[in-house]
């Protein structure tokens, strides 16, 4: 017998869960398929809320480091699996929670394994499961790696699970998992080695190169060595250790080695091409309406080939569910809109950024002007002992923001005030006289000199 829905989701994460919901809300029959064992996703589980327990801490440290000599007399102490078994608190209950979360808003979930028969059907533990429409949502897993010994290697999600630190760890991959976790190494544990090996000329490639060389030093001025434009040769198991090889001849000896080299979208099972749905190394194909190439068929967050972020993956939820809706109902679609997505590195500091880069509209010929600094002296940086904190500001020849990027503590709430101006289509002249009596002295106030040198005419014409 052919189990049939108004909407199949397939994924249980934060997009699957998002559309699932909210179809329900508005009278939809809805199923929701997960083939892991721990339902919930990455972000809940093992993603960006997991980690943020870390980073918590690690914030915590780097700030009594910091203040050292500057009345902070007995630094605090630190116990790795404290902070480990307080994540795992939140974390447990979630994979319970998420089946009777969906089956008590009357959504079915279907444990196993979906794959497609046919352009609307989906075989699920040999039993056919048909939707009038689909929703992929089945996130994204730790890419494969070219090289001997990758087995040895753990992923991010092990990391957090450690009982302990370890005194020497070596990152693969310079991204935003490397990072992040080599913060988290180099404060919460014994750190006698903290290494980042990337193989391209620089980390953070999708980043502002300027804003990233200052990371670089922030980060190396923590104990944490990055090397770039490595070639990887193999990683093999010495003792109770491992050897990290290059074809340069050099070696690096850890006690863990960690998968930082980025994710790929988990499709393979799907079976795609009976679904007639598109797909490329970067995930699955879709248009501004999250549609794939099957009409009837939506794909959203870490699956599909667009930005792989938790709120990207809610925000296209949403926007598969009014176009779903619309179809089902008459009334208007939705499309998305990538024009201002913040995205922010939880080092210490941070680093936030929304728009482009400054190489970004150097490629694209487009003209700008920039107010930038890298050497903020700034009391609210002096008052914390934080000596890295920078900002660039890039604009068009109307003021209107293109770009933003800020290291600082806090930079998260920072550079939503850059992301609201850009959405709002704000100059910075708006932005300037909105933040004048913003609460001082803070993090906030600081906003009006970024913005000030870009008033050419006169400064109280906006008042």
């Amino acid at each position: 017998m052919v189990k049939s829905y108004d909407v199949v989701v397939v994924g249980s994460g934060s997009g699957g869960q998002t559309a699932a919901y909210t179809l329900m809300e508005y009278g939809l029959s809805v199923a929701v398929i997960e083939n892991s064992p721990t339902p919930g996703g990455i972000c809940a589980l093992a993603g960006c809320q997991a980690k943020k327990w870390y980073y918590e801490a690690t914030e915590t440290m780097a700030r009594a480091r910091h203040l050292a000599g500057k009345g902070l007399v007995t630094p605090p102490e630190l116990d790795w699996s404290v902070i480990r078994d307080q994540k795992r608190a939140f974390t447990e209950p979630i994979p319970d929670g998420t089946r009777q979360g969906l089956k008590g808003a009357g959504i079915d979930f279907i444990a196993g394994t979906a794959e497609f028969k046919d352009a609307t059907t989906l075989m699920v533990n040999g039993a056919p499961v048909q939707g009038k429409y689909i929703v992929l949502a089945t996130g994204a897993h730790p890419m494969t790696l070219p090289f001997a010994g990758a087995e040895h290697l753990i992923t991010s999600s092990d990391f957090l699970e450690l009982d302990r630190l370890p005194p020497r760890i070596v990152f693969i991959g310079g991204g935003f998992i490397s990072f992040e976790f080599a913060h988290f190494a180099a404060r919460l544990g014994p750190a006698e080695q903290v290494v980042i090996l990337e193989a391209l000329p620089r980390p953070l490639g999708p980043f502002d190169a300027d804003m990233v060389e200052q990371l670089m030093t922030a980060s190396r001025d923590e104990g944490i060595a990055i090397h770039t434009g490595v070639d990887i040769t193999g990683v093999e198991k010495k003792g109770s250790g491992f050897v990290v090889r290059m074809g340069s001849g050099e070696v690096f000896e850890a006690d863990l080695v960690v998968h930082g080299a980025g994710r790929a979208p988990t499709i393979e099972d799907l079976n795609l091409e009976a679904g007639q749905v598109d797909c490329s190394r970067r995930g699955i194909t879709v248009d501004n309406t999250m549609r794939t190439s099957n009409p009837k068929v939506f794909a959203v967050g870490d699956c599909a080939a667009t930005i792989q972020l938790a709120r990207v993956a809610d925000y296209e939820a949403y926007v598969a569910v009014k176009n779903i809706l619309a179809e089902e109902e008459g009334g208007s679609g939705a499309a998305v809109d990538y024009r201002a997505v913040p995205s922010i590195l939880f080092t210490y500091p941070e680093y936030a950024m929304v728009g482009a880069t400054e190489d970004a509209l150097k490629q694209d010929g487009i003209r700008y002007f920039k107010n930038a600094d890298r050497n903020l002296s700034w009391p609210t940086y002096r008052r914390i002992g934080m000596k890295h904190a920078a900002f660039k500001v890039l604009v068009d020849d109307a003021n209107h923001v293109l770009g933003a990027h800020i290291i600082s503590d806090n930079a998260a709430g920072l550079i939503n005030i850059f992301k609201q101006a850009m959405l709002h289509n704000q100059t910075v002249d708006d932005l300037y006289w909105q933040h004048v009596m913003t609460p001082y002295p803070s993090r906030e106030s600081d906003i009006i000199y970024m913005l000030k040198p870009f008033f050419e005419d006169d400064l109280l014409a906006g008042l």
